[in-house]
């Protein structure tokens, strides 16, 4: 068997309609109202469908379990802790970070019209999914987004073998005369530790550059990167920025840092308490909107028209290869790992939700 025909045997082309009513019918079910169930879906869909599958529908055996163990709450509202004006600090009460997050973010959009800037900082919450969706929030709004989280320790100190630091998420959205076209989302190790498990679940291998053992040697095998550590993205700069989003996160919101941030795959009864921050800068603060977006998407063009080395064809912004994939899979289906629908559909069975029929297209 060729490893092409392998990787096809191993994903699954469904009906991204059927993926997200399924989600939703889970979520339901353990106790969601059905916006809700379906805010959570829609979040965790959309990574699929951009390619982000580490936070897709994958998550979704891992949060039933903390739901039905405790780990997570189905608080929604956010309960406000002080608000200086162009500044708030809130706690999420443990609840899903897809439903606290563009609560958070719709504030610091809200305090940018008012004051220029809005930070929103978070306290208390779970795992928010990809990053990119609460950045692209205040973008489609006009406004520059910056989302980012810690995470449970991942990453060891350059040359250290313990875990110390999360290899937490930054996403940046800026808007242009296109709408939100130019999107970094980035995790701060490598690659993100769900692109391990999705390996683990698949039978794949890793490249020794994503992570090592439990000693600090850099291992090929993903259930060993597991239990080991994962590596920063270039060395020190990874873990010097990682860290920095620990103290704008965890240790400016009077949350959790380091490793008091808890792992979403262990303890399912105890709370991630994990944090976020959320800024949205409008831009009339700098002169208007409509000039910023003008500048922004000259910048864009020129990305885009620079040369090219030899045999590369086309040049992209960052987020553009998942905006497009996102677009031909909304229309033409979503692959998503076999591992992941079965997992999926196991929780739903679990659960006793309702899974509607006719999903899958392969």
């Amino acid at each position: 068997m060729t490893a092409q025909a392998s990787d096809a045997d191993r994903r699954v082309l469904v009906r991204p309609e059927w993926l997200e009513a399924t989600v939703a019918a889970v979520f339901t079910a353990v106790g969601f109202e059905s916006a809700d169930a379906g805010e959570i879906a829609s979040a965790l869909v959309e990574a699929d469908l951009r390619g982000v599958s580490s936070h897709g529908v994958m998550l979704v055996p891992m949060y039933v379990e903390r739901l039905n163990a405790g780990g997570v709450t189905r608080e929604r509202e956010l309960d406000v802790l002080f608000d200086a004006g162009a500044a708030m600090a809130v706690d999420a009460r443990g609840g899903m970070g897809q439903l606290t997050s563009p609560q958070a973010m719709g504030h610091a959009v809200e305090r940018a019209g008012r004051y220029g800037i809005g930070i929103v900082s978070v306290r208390n919450a779970h795992h928010f999914g990809a990053a990119s969706r609460w950045a692209m929030q205040a973008g489609e709004a006009g406004c520059i987004g910056i989302a980012m989280s810690n995470t449970t320790p991942l990453m060891p100190a350059p040359g250290g073998a313990e875990r110390l630091v999360g290899n937490n998420p930054l996403a940046i959205a800026v808007p242009t005369t296109a709408g939100v076209e130019i999107v970094l989302d980035m995790a701060l190790s490598a690659v993100a530790l769900g692109k391990i498990r999705l390996a683990a679940s698949a039978g794949r291998t890793i490249p020794d550059s994503w992570a090592t053992d439990r000693d600090g040697t850099p291992t090929t095998d993903p259930d060993e990167a597991v239990l080991g550590m994962l590596l920063p993205a270039a060395g020190h700069k990874g873990f010097g920025l990682a860290l920095m989003i620990d103290v704008l996160t965890g240790v400016l919101s009077g949350g959790g840092w380091g490793d008091q941030v808890r792992p979403l795959y262990r303890e399912p009864d105890r709370p991630n308490d994990c944090a976020h921050l959320f800024l949205a800068i409008d831009p009339e603060l700098m002169g208007g909107v409509e000039d910023f977006k003008r500048r922004s998407s000259g910048l864009a063009a020129r990305v885009r028209g620079s040369a090219t080395a030899p045999g590369v064809n086309r040049l992209y912004l960052p987020g553009e290869i998942e905006a497009e994939r996102a677009g031909q899979q909304q229309r033409n289906g979503v692959l998503i790992e076999r591992s992941g629908l079965d997992g999926l559909l196991a929780a739903a069975r679990a659960v006793g939700a309702v899974v509607p029929a006719g999903g899958v297209l392969n």
